[in-house]
């Protein structure tokens, strides 16, 4: 157990050291600026990045339809850099097209990523006007339509809403140098964003790209070009599809940690910093986002366990009626939100008996909506993550905790799935067994309901000599969706010291 502390509380410490967040490089992100900013330092690390990522069939990502997006943007990147990256450069780039005719003709299920319907007729274009043979086929449903109409409107004038400057490259028309007037049009489009004020634009390398264009801004202090060679450097060339996580990534590590009871102090400043972040509109996950229902509620859970309970009326902004949206104007829902919003109003009253009035009856209407979408098997899916045990431990968590007697029959559920889903190496995972997968789980059975029974200690044991092999890992598989899969390294790290640590309490 101490043990356990120490590497919580190194962990804690290096969240102050950097930042911006520590996540893994991203395929989609890096191929991205490849094509867009070939003035920037590392440019041949990144072409290096993508050459390594790809796989023996010529695809890059994970499997099924996760591997439609990040095949797209290396294949066209490395098509633009085959005039200078010689033999092997166009090899792979010829090798990622067939894989996509491949992948196109399967019509494999695609994931509810974020923007996935704009990306993806996108790059398909930008692909076909590279002219390497014939035009490739868009899947069903994302024929361009909806990307054409966005363009339309940013034409129009009118302002994006903010959710869209974080995939701003490819929401622009591609700037060609021929054709002066479409030139023109992204150059009034271009105007109307601006960065924040350390230079990011969406928190997105890509969109803070496409923004500056192809040329690099002659002012080496320009806080946009400062910004993007400042992530380039900390990644070696290769960057990640979102930076700065900072709120989203503090508020997650330390909500990890708490829940199960590690004893690890956190820094006064990061206290006062995650309060500071609370505001009367929600909480982004870091400069440049929108306010989002997820991060606002991890925050004031986190900032409540930590003994400095907010009021969460911020998340009222979210209300949906049935269930909480993650932002405005959101396509779709998502049950982990809901569970974290739970959480949230949930800790809260515990702090504050006498807020039970208000929020009781919204906690009572959140913990019945996220027992509806229980799927038949016990656990829960999600749009945030692609692995069924992140969205299973959230809404376990929630409804154990803060939903009732009434679905006391949910949270069991959930555990017997967990139960009869171990792999016989101890592990779990969607694909393989996962050392993220493996934390979740293990909290499933340990931390949720009443006291686990023999069964469940037996096999979060199992889970437990699994993970003491991977915890020193320095990276995890990628599972957390944006444009492409996404490991949030620190916050996987504090999921994996939460469940040891609740095993050697309870095994």
């Amino acid at each position: 157990m101490n043990d356990i502390a120490r590497r919580a509380a190194d962990l804690v410490t290096g969240l102050m050291t950097m930042p911006w967040g520590q996540v893994s490089p991203s395929v989609y992100e890096t191929g991205r600026l490849v094509t867009l900013a070939p003035w920037l330092a590392g440019h041949r690390e990144r072409i290096a990045f993508l050459l390594a990522e790809q796989r023996e069939d010529g695809s890059w990502g994970q499997p099924g339809g996760y591997r439609l997006v990040p095949t797209l943007s290396a294949t066209e990147a490395l098509m633009s850099a085959a005039w200078d990256g010689g033999d092997e450069v166009l090899r792979a780039a010829k090798a990622g097209l067939e894989a996509l005719r491949r992948m196109l003709a399967e019509r494999p299920e695609l994931p509810d990523t974020p923007a996935i319907d704009l990306i993806v007729p996108s790059l398909v274009a930008l692909i076909d006007a590279h002219g390497m043979g014939e035009p490739l086929e868009c899947p069903p449903g994302l024929d361009g339509s909806r990307l054409g109409l966005l363009r339309r409107l940013l034409e129009s004038g009118a302002n994006p809403p903010q959710k869209v400057l974080h995939v701003l490259e490819a929401v622009l028309p591609p700037r060609t140098a021929p054709d002066e007037r479409a030139d023109e049009r992204v150059g009034q489009l271009v105007g109307a964003v601006r960065p924040t004020p350390i230079g990011t634009v969406g928190a997105s390398p890509a969109a803070t790209a496409a923004w500056l264009g192809r040329s690099a801004p002659s002012d080496p202090a320009d806080p946009a070009r400062h910004h993007l060679e400042a992530v380039a450097k900390r990644f070696g060339g290769p960057v990640p599809v979102g930076l700065p996580i900072t709120v989203f990534e503090r508020g997650w590590v330390l909500s990890w940690l708490a829940r199960a009871g590690i004893p690890v102090e956190a820094p006064p400043e990061m206290i006062a910093d995650l309060r500071a972040a609370i505001a009367p509109e929600g909480t982004p996950a870091g400069a440049g986002l929108p306010a989002d229902a997820d991060t606002t509620s991890v925050a004031l859970y986190a900032l409540a366990r930590l003994g400095v309970p907010c009021d969460p009326a911020p998340l009222l902004r979210f209300d949906a009626g049935t269930h909480f949206c993650t932002w405005q104007g959101e396509d779709g829902f998502s049950p982990s939100v809901n569970a974290h919003v739970l959480d949230a109003f949930g800790q809260y009253v515990r702090a504050r008996p006498a807020a039970a009035g208000r929020y009781g009856p919204v906690m009572a209407r959140v913990a019945g909506w996220l027992a509806g979408c229980q799927r038949p098997d016990g656990s829960w899916d999600d749009r945030w993550h692609a692995s069924p045990y992140y969205a299973t431990l959230a809404c376990a968590l929630a409804l154990g905790e803060f939903g009732g007697p009434a679905h006391a029959g949910a949270v069991r559920r959930a555990r017997e799935w967990v139960l009869a889903t171990q792999r016989d190496d101890g592990s779990w995972g969607r694909w393989a067994g996962m050392p993220e997968e493996t934390a979740y789980a293990v909290q499933t059975l340990l931390l949720t309901g009443p006291e686990p029974d023999e069964a469940a200690k037996r096999a979060a044991g199992r889970g437990y000599d699994h993970l003491l092999q991977v915890v020193d890992l320095p990276h995890f598989p990628p599972m957390w969706h944006d444009k492409d899969l996404y490991s949030p390294t620190a916050i996987v790290r504090a999921a994996v010291l939460a469940a040891l640590h609740v095993a050697e309490m309870h095994v």
